[in-house]
């Protein structure tokens, strides 16, 4: 990453704030009652939403490095400027370094992921995150569970490999031919690199962004959490060595539940393209449901 370049990460105000009730009145009384409820409620802060630990944790990095702030948050909303008062009110309050952001009076903001050059998109709106994805952007809906903050200052990023960090390729074999078919087929493609999913290019951020820091004191670590096993982890190993990119913890699971893992990773957030996974790991970590290939061909049509 170049030095005059900065890692953004998008993200909605429902993502990082609980805006529970007032997006209750929004659905059940309409958009002008919505507006009216936001500025009547405009000086009480809100409850950090479900993103909020990671959004502060990465606005941390800044801190650790000379220079130019090297990351940066953007926040995209379905408010209007004026309702958004009250998001801004909370952002100052908790301290968060945000100061820009779109606000598109109930239309979709993702048009303007691009002109702010997001590398990631979190959001609680599953069709402007599909909307993300076909833009080229890593994009994920951050779903609801119990997961709990992990008490330290690395920030922990953890992602599933087909479908999310890898293109669909090998999981069309499985869901047309199941585990064998699989399995042989992967055994054969070994030396053949994976082609790349929606959330390769964020990788490659994150490791340039890693490179800047000795690495016994590196704030951010990433993790591959899947559920493959051998003989099909060694396309995987193959593919991230033809990629030149590193990945600090790689977890093989065979078919394993992958909650219990990610606690002891200590994710701040997983990404993962099932819908299933994603369920299961939301009571223990963060989780972010990559809506991408063919697992979600069927909940999307």
């Amino acid at each position: 990453m170049p030095r005059n370049d900065k890692l953004v990460i998008a993200i909605s105000s429902r993502a990082l704030f609980n805006l529970g009730d007032s997006h209750r009145v929004f659905e059940e009384q309409g958009l002008e009652a919505f507006s009216a409820y936001q500025i009547d409620h405009e000086n009480d802060v809100l409850e950090k939403g479900d993103a909020f630990p990671l959004v502060e944790k990465f606005l941390q990095i800044n801190e650790r490095l000379d220079g130019s702030p090297r990351v940066e948050v953007i926040l995209l909303s379905r408010n209007s400027a004026d309702t958004g008062l009250r998001v801004f009110n909370s952002i100052e309050h908790y301290g968060l370094d945000i100061t820009r952001a779109a606000f598109c009076n109930g239309e979709s903001p993702y048009r303007y992921i691009a002109p702010f050059g997001c590398h990631l998109f979190l959001s609680t709106d599953g069709q402007d995150v599909r909307r993300a994805l076909e833009q080229g952007v890593a994009a994920a809906t951050l779903v609801a569970g119990t997961a709990q903050q992990r008490r330290d200052d690395t920030l922990r990023f953890a992602f599933d490999g087909d479908a999310v960090i890898f293109s669909d390729e090998a999981e069309q074999i499985f869901k047309r031919d199941g585990l064998a078919a699989f399995a042989a087929s992967e055994r054969a493609s070994a030396q053949q690199p994976l082609g790349g999913g929606p959330f390769k290019g964020f990788l490659e951020a994150l490791q340039q962004l890693q490179a800047e820091f000795p690495a016994d004191t590196c704030p951010i670590r990433t993790a591959l959490v899947t559920a493959r096993s051998a003989p099909a982890h060694e396309r995987v190993i193959r593919t991230l060595r033809a990629w030149n990119v590193r990945i600090d913890e790689s977890v093989f699971l065979g078919g394993l539940p992958k909650g219990e893992f990610l606690r002891a990773f200590g994710a701040d957030v997983f990404f993962d393209d099932q819908p299933a996974h994603c369920a299961s790991a939301a009571e223990h970590v963060a989780t972010g449901h990559v809506p991408h290939g063919i697992a979600n061909l069927e909940s999307h049509s």
